[in-house]
């Protein structure tokens, strides 16, 4: 098999089928979109499938606060004929230390300017909301009504179904095994099944974007991290908002169903791909979710399973082009939180490719800002 087209995806995640439809919406022709497995298979269909606004930037603030716009008209948007089961149960962000206290003061401060409707609430207010909620050794938290929960798996088939009524060719079980380049030019991609030529090629291969920018002589500071994640039987609703931890690292929401979603980050996890989910992570969780929020103690278990974070250097996505290779573009590096900002990231990256003023300003998560030390650090990620 070898084709032709005018941009080549790599990536069947969200943000590569985000990409895709939004390229095709503006009007770009012949353009494939590659996934080496089945369409989620990556880190879109092992994530938490929460999203918020209540981040420590501005840029991050007002990408995730235009994402979530965009998430309550996208089946809209999308003439999706399903549910892509958005629900917006608020985010309950928990602070335990005084340094947390202060930084989460400067996160409200940043937010409020972006008309982001958060706000600090004190343990018995917390406790208000969620009436569960052990609030020994809590000194605070913020909470923002407009954070919640959606379908990853249905978000990026909405997008897909889009995508694909706007021409776009999906090329599944298809794995590029190298990237092709001549005279600081993009050229193509080689895959498992023959060669497809193109000017342009965008990588949005998570942690695997690594090993394939080095088939070029690119050397990408992003590296893979286990995130692991279980899930209870469905109960009865009794927790409407995510309930997250920085001191505990964790994560917990009830989505739609009934039944409880809930993760741990580990700071010590080796920078290697690792998909295997351990008994060590349901030990550490079972303690720490039953600590927060002890009611949670008579869920059964039902799963658990195992990700992974495309991490950099500062924790933040890598958007943009590569000085010295023309037309090859990068939307990886994401860190954890590329879900939830998604819709606004193929947005973004469909304008930037196409030669248009951005929406919003990426320039700070442009490739080389590793290079220059200017690193863009985010201070409120699990």
């Amino acid at each position: 098999m070898n084709k032709t087209a005018d941009i080549v995806i790599i990536g069947g995640g969200v943000i590569g089928c985000s990409i895709a439809y939004n390229l095709a919406k503006k009007g770009a022709k012949n353009i494939i979109l590659i996934e080496r497995k089945y369409l989620t298979s990556g880190a879109t269909g092992r994530c938490g499938a929460g999203v918020r606004m209540q981040f420590g930037t501005e840029t991050n603030c007002l990408l995730a606060k235009k994402s979530i716009e965009m998430f309550e008209q996208l089946e809209e948007e999308l003439g999706y004929d399903d549910s892509i089961e958005f629900k917006q149960g608020g985010y309950l962000l928990l602070a335990y230390t005084e340094k947390m206290v202060e930084q989460f003061h400067k996160n409200l401060g940043v937010q409020h300017k972006l008309g982001i409707p958060s706000r600090w609430v004190t343990p018995a207010e917390a406790k208000e909301i969620v009436p569960h909620l052990n609030t020994q050794g809590l000194l605070g938290a913020t909470f923002c009504g407009k954070d919640g929960h959606c379908n990853p798996f249905k978000t990026t088939d909405a997008y897909v179904k889009a995508a694909r009524r706007l021409g776009v060719e999906i090329m599944t079980y298809t794995e590029v095994t190298k990237l092709l380049a001549k005279d600081g030019k993009i050229t193509g991609v080689e895959t498992n099944k023959g060669v497809i030529e193109s000017p342009v090629v965008v990588c949005c291969a998570g942690a695997y974007s690594r090993d394939l920018a080095a088939t070029i002589g690119i050397e990408l500071p992003l590296h893979p991290e286990r995130h692991q994640i279980l899930v209870t039987e469905p109960v009865e609703m009794i927790q409407e908002p995510m309930v997250m931890s920085f001191y505990h690292g964790l994560y917990c929401q009830q989505v739609p169903h009934g039944s409880f979603v809930m993760g741990i980050g580990d700071p010590n996890e080796p920078k290697e791909f690792n998909y295997n989910s351990s008994w060590q992570f349901l030990h550490e969780m079972a303690a720490k979710v039953t600590f927060l929020l002890p009611p949670l103690a008579n869920l059964r278990v039902v799963r658990q399973w195992a990700g992974q974070y495309d991490m950099t250097p500062d924790r933040q996505q890598i958007l943009g082009s590569v000085p010295g290779t023309e037309g090859f573009y990068l939307a990886a590096g994401f860190s954890g939180h590329g879900f939830m900002i998604s819709p606004m990231t193929g947005k973004l990256m469909a304008e930037y490719i196409l030669g248009e003023e951005t929406s919003l300003p990426i320039d700070m998560f442009d490739f080389t800002r590793f290079a220059r030390g200017q690193l863009f650090v985010e201070p409120s990620v699990v």
